[in-house]
């Protein structure tokens, strides 16, 4: 397929750059004229204004999201011999964040609702060497902050959050970045405060933390030439900074507009859910950001995952899954010793799921146009179940 076949796609930037274009021309150019391309005057700036936003003290930049949770962990006193508690149901980076911490990860399933966390299953995982629980904010959607800090209490471990995917997401009055000593954030170009390239910070109300983080993304250096940890080079890029520190004021009214084409969706495709089209359920109403919407594809369903994917796309319409595959069934991670059954929710959520297209200014008519088509798809095959 040809992008000019393309009728509705996965992802849009025009609707958030086109606007403010002139300003990140000149946020650029800025940096270009002071010459601070390296932990320059733009990333304490964003630093500070991210913290603020998440309702948090302190925000260090680092180079990725992965780094985020890995060097983030760190800070907070993660290391070998401790086990984290992680959902098998997560982007890859979550594990490879824990690992790279010297840490054990225990992978725990998911509610199959939500695809979030099952907490439960977390606590029939806990041991005396369990330190912390990785709660991942998974699709825009945060998981429950008192059942969280419960949690915690009850276990007596750190919340660490990953919070990847749920820039301003809130929940039981809280923001994601807030519940616990810290949390990890993406700025991958698709998020929903994207960069122009891979960025990620960690925000934190534990100053001790946000020192400790400032030396470990930068070869362990809390100054120049003097080393007191093994650190590594992961710094938020001035130039990424910048970029994000423009988009930052408009990231609330872009999550509106994401919440009000996810409503949108709900509404249109209600009909559908008695023949096996069930979005994940939204548990947090205005608060869901909606990264993604995601929705299962069951064993009702007159058509598998696969044919609709394909039938969309020779309609013009991309689709994705998030994700195809847990961590437990990934060959990277086989010596973890998880084998197919581990984790039967998170299993069977990985061969269902399908997200639509998702991104601020997605229009009514194209929402409309998805449903429909995939309403068309759906009629062709069993033209007698479909309703009107």
């Amino acid at each position: 397929m040809t992008y000019a076949n393309v009728q509705v796609p996965f992802v849009d930037f025009s609707f958030q750059h086109g606007p403010i274009q002139a300003e990140l021309d000149a946020a650029l150019q800025s940096v270009v004229q002071r010459g601070d391309f390296v932990l320059g005057q733009a990333v304490s700036d964003f630093e500070a204004s991210f913290a603020a936003a998440c309702g948090t003290g302190y925000g260090v930049g680092v180079g990725c999201g992965t780094d985020a949770i890995a060097l983030g962990l760190q800070a907070c006193g993660i290391g070998p011999g401790d086990e984290v508690l992680i959902p098998a149901n997560t982007f890859v980076a979550t594990l490879i964040g824990v690992m790279r911490t010297g840490a054990t990860p225990v992978l725990v399933d998911c509610d199959r609702a939500t695809a979030l966390i099952d907490l439960e299953a977390a606590a029939r995982a806990v041991t005396p060497n369990t330190r912390a629980i990785v709660p991942v904010h998974l699709y825009g959607q945060m998981v429950s902050p008192r059942s969280l800090l419960d949690f915690a209490q009850a276990h007596k471990v750190l919340i660490f959050e990953d919070a990847a995917q749920a820039h301003l997401a809130e929940r039981e009055g809280y923001r994601a970045g807030s519940i616990g000593i810290a949390a990890a954030f993406s700025f991958y170009p698709s998020k929903n405060l994207g960069a122009f390239g891979d960025g990620g910070m960690v925000v934190t109300q534990d100053a001790s933390v946000a020192q400790t983080l400032r030396s470990l993304r930068n070869y362990g250096a809390p100054r120049k030439y003097y080393h007191t940890d093994y650190g590594t080079n992961s710094r938020l890029d001035t130039l990424q900074a910048a970029v994000l520190q423009v988009k930052l004021p408009h990231l609330h009214s872009w999550n509106q507009s994401r919440n009000q084409a996810a409503q949108h969706y709900d509404q249109l495709l209600a009909p559908l859910q008695d023949y096996g089209i069930v979005p994940m359920r939204n548990d947090s109403g205005p608060g869901h950001v909606y990264h993604l919407y995601v929705l299962k594809v069951d064993a009702a369903c007159s058509l598998d995952r696969a044919a609709i994917q394909t039938g969309l796309e020779q309609l013009g319409i991309l689709t994705g899954i998030h994700y195809p595959l847990p961590c437990h069934l990934q060959p990277a991670f086989q010596k973890l010793g998880y084998h197919p059954g581990d984790f039967p929710s998170a299993e069977a959520l990985c061969e269902q799921i399908v997200s639509l297209p998702m991104y601020p200014g997605l229009e009514f008519g194209q929402i409309q146009l998805v449903v429909d088509s995939l309403k068309a798809l759906l009629t062709a095959n069993a033209p007698a179940v479909i309703p009107a």
